[in-house]
Formats: structure tokens, sequence, C-alpha cells
């Protein structure tokens, strides 16, 4: 069930609000910037998310393919968000659930994973190692 969900930065100068289950699947990626980071996203798609503040204290990056754009607070560095331009569901939001506001660590614990290899650019499959992710 969709619920709507506050999430900031570290520092608070970033903040948004996103529709998200979480009851479905997150993610975790061992591309090279998802590991580097630790990155842990739910899905919101684009009539679901929006940036209440702080979108001028957000530095874009973007790499490789440049599908996707990576967001990050210039103060504090934390990734709030990312968008995914091409994705199979088209454009989504990638919202970091480590920045979700008022949400337990039971709930945290109970939220389903699916690991995708994208250092191999194979999205669709779990990697061989994956729970260092």
């Amino acid at each position: 069930m969709q619920k709507t969900y506050r999430a900031s930065c570290h520092c608070g100068a970033v903040a948004i609000e996103a529709k998200l289950d979480l009851t479905q699947s997150s993610y975790r990626c061992n591309c090279s910037i998802c590991r580097r980071n630790r990155f842990w996203p739910a899905v919101a798609l684009p009539d679901g998310f929006q940036i209440l503040s702080g979108e001028s204290e957000l530095t874009k990056y973007v790499f490789g393919s440049k599908k996707n754009h990576h967001y990050f607070c210039r103060h504090c560095g934390v990734r709030v968000f990312g968008v995914g331009n091409e994705t199979p569901i088209g454009k989504m939001y990638g919202v970091n659930i480590g920045c979700l506001e008022g949400v337990s660590e039971a709930e945290l614990a109970a939220i389903p994973i699916t690991y995708v290899d994208g250092m191999q650019d194979r999205p669709d499959r779990k990697p061989e190692f994956f729970q260092h992710l």
C-alpha cells in the first residue's frame, strides 16, 4: 500500500516527499556509485515525488551512460534521491530509504530487498556476492 513519506538529508537543507510502498521490493546494487555510497532506494513514480525544499542546494552527478542522475546535498553530501531516466517502468525516482523520516527500525528491517548486478549491467540478476550491499 502506498503511503506518503518525507525524506531529508543529514543537515536538513534538502527535503522531499514521495509516495512509496515499502511492502514492495527496494533495491541494493553493486554498481560503482551505489556500492560506494551504499544507496538503498525505494521506487517513486514522477507523479508521486516532489522536492519540498532545497532544490538549489542539490548537486547533480552523472556518469557513464548518463541514464541515471544522482543528486546530493552540497552541504552534507547525503544522497536523498536519484532519477532513473531509462528504466523498464520509464522515469522513476529512487528515494534513499535511509533518509526517510518517521520509519522505525522494525519497519526498515521488514522492507524486502532485490539485489541487482549493476556492476555487470545486468539489473535483472542478483550478483554473485551481495551480502555486503
